[in-house]
C-alpha cells in the first residue's frame, strides 16, 4: 500500500476499534445479529432454537477474538468463550443443525483453540466437523444444505438435494479438521464438495448460482434457483463474495491450482463489475431501481480480494488489492457509522433482494469489515 492507503488504515481501523470497545461493554451476554433502535440484538435464548441456532451467531464472537489476538485484552476473550459456551447448546438440537457448522464453530470454538489453545475448544470444533461431514452425500458428492421446509419458496418442501454456494464457506471446519487429527476423511469430503461446486454452481462468465439441486442418488443436475438474488440465472453478489473466498480456503489448505482458478475467475468477474461508486448491490444484475445495496457483499468480497493479493503478482496483485480497498473506503466513507451511540458500524446490508427489509446492519458485515482492515495490517488471526 502507498502512503495514503497506510495513513487510511491507520485512523479507519483505529476508530473502528474504539468503537467495538465501547460496543462491548455495553453488549456482554447478547449473540447479537442486527440492531434496534441502534442496539443489538440478542439471539441467545436457549430456549428458542430459531435464536441460539441462527447461522450468524459465531461472527460476533469472531468479531471478539480478533480484537481479542490485537489487543490481548482479556474482555473479549471473556465475552468470545461465554458465546461459545450458549452456542454449544445447539448439539443438542439436531433438527436445527445445517451446513452451516462453520460459521458458528470456526470463529468461536476453533478461534479460541488456535489463540489459547482451548481443549474445550478443539473438542467442540471437531464435535462440529464430524456433523458437517455427516452432511456429505458419497453417491452425488455434495453437503446438503438446509433441512425439510427450509427454503420451499424456491421449491419442494423437501430439498434433500440442495446445496449452496455459502457451502464453500464452511469447508475450512473440515480442512482444520483434517489438518488436526492427521484424518483425511474430513479434507475429501471438503474437496469433493468444492470440486462439485466448480462444476455445478461456476458459470463461464464467472459469475455463480446461488442454490443448486442434484440428483441425490446420481449427483446429476437438475436445476438451479434464483435463491437470494434477484432471480434465476441473476448474479446474487454476496453469493459471488462465498465463492470468491470459499474457493480461495480450498486452495490455501490443499494446494490445489483449480481452486485457486476458480477463485481468480470470481475475482476477476466481480472486480469487472463493481460500480464507480465502490457500493455493492445485492444482485450485478438487478434492475436499476429500486437500487438496493449489500455492504456484506463488499466487506466478504474485499477480505478474499486481498487475500489473493497475497498470493498474486504484478498487475493481477495490484487488481486485487486496488479493488478491495475501493470497496473498503466505499464502506468507511458512506456506509460505516463510528458514533458510539450505536452497537453496529456497517449499514446498508441486505439479507435477501426479495424481502421485505432493506438497508440494516448485520453482524457479519461488521466481521469481514474488521477481518478486511486487520488482514490489509498484517496481523489477522486467520481464523478460516
Amino acid at each position: 500500500m502507498n502512503k495514503e492507503n497506510e495513513l487510511w488504515l491507520e485512523e479507519t481501523l483505529k476508530k473502528t476499534m474504539e468503537k467495538i470497545s465501547t460496543v462491548a461493554d455495553r453488549s456482554y451476554g447478547k449473540v447479537p445479529y442486527t440492531t434496534v433502535n441502534g442496539r443489538f440484538d440478542d439471539k441467545s435464548n436457549t430456549d428458542n432454537p430459531a435464536d441460539i441456532n441462527w447461522w450468524t451467531n459465531g461472527f460476533y464472537g469472531g468479531i471478539l477474538w480478533l480484537m481479542y489476538h490485537e489487543t490481548k485484552e482479556e474482555k473479549y476473550k471473556k465475552m468470545a468463550k461465554e458465546i461459545a459456551d450458549k452456542i454449544s447448546v445447539c448439539f443438542d438440537r439436531y433438527y436445527n443443525l445445517d451446513h452451516d457448522m462453520g460459521f458458528l464453530w470456526l470463529p468461536t470454538d476453533v478461534a479460541d483453540y488456535k489463540e489459547t489453545g482451548s481443549e474445550v475448544g478443539r473438542k467442540r470444533g471437531l464435535h462440529a466437523a464430524n456433523i458437517l461431514a455427516g452432511r456429505f452425500n458419497p453417491v452425488a458428492n455434495y453437503i446438503r444444505a438446509w433441512n425439510d421446509g427450509v427454503g420451499k419458496e424456491n421449491g419442494p418442501t423437501s430439498n434433500v438435494g440442495w446445496c449452496i454456494i455459502d457451502c464453500l464457506m464452511n469447508l475450512p471446519l473440515l480442512y482444520w479438521a483434517s489438518e488436526e487429527t492427521g484424518d483425511p476423511r474430513f479434507k475429501y469430503v471438503a474437496m469433493k464438495h468444492a470440486d462439485m461446486a466448480i462444476k455445478n454452481f461456476l458459470r463461464e462468465d464467472g459469475s455463480v448460482n446461488h442454490i443448486v439441486e442434484l440428483n441425490p442418488n446420481t449427483g446429476e443436475f437438475v436445476q438451479s434457483f434464483g435463491g437470494q438474488g434477484y432471480g434465476h440465472g441473476s448474479s446474487w453478489t454476496r453469493g459471488q463474495s462465498w465463492a470468491l473466498y470459499g474457493f480461495l480456503f480450498s486452495y490455501l489448505h490443499t494446494k490445489e491450482e483449480r481452486y485457486l482458478e476458480a477463485s481468480k475467475k470470481v475475482a476477476s468477474y466481480f472486480c469487472d463489475n463493481i460500480p464507480e461508486s465502490g457500493l455493492i448491490p445485492v444482485d450485478f444484475r438487478q434492475p436499476k431501481e429500486p437500487a438496493y445495496e449489500d455492504s456484506t457483499a463488499a466487506a466478504i468480497a474485499s477480505c478474499g480480494l486481498i487475500e489473493l493479493s497475497k498470493i498474486s503478482e504484478g498487475k493481477e496483485k495490484e487488481k486485487y488489492l486496488d479493488s478491495a480497498i475501493k470497496m473498503l473506503k466505499a464502506l468507511t466513507d458512506n456506509r460505516c457509522d463510528f458514533s458510539l451511540d450505536t452497537d453496529n458500524i456497517v449499514n446498508y446490508c441486505t439479507a435477501s433482494y426479495h424481502d421485505n427489509k432493506h438497508h440494516f446492519s448485520i453482524i457479519y458485515g461488521d466481521y469481514y469489515y474488521l477481518e478486511a482492515l486487520l488482514k490489509l495490517k498484517g496481523n489477522e488471526l486467520f481464523i478460516w
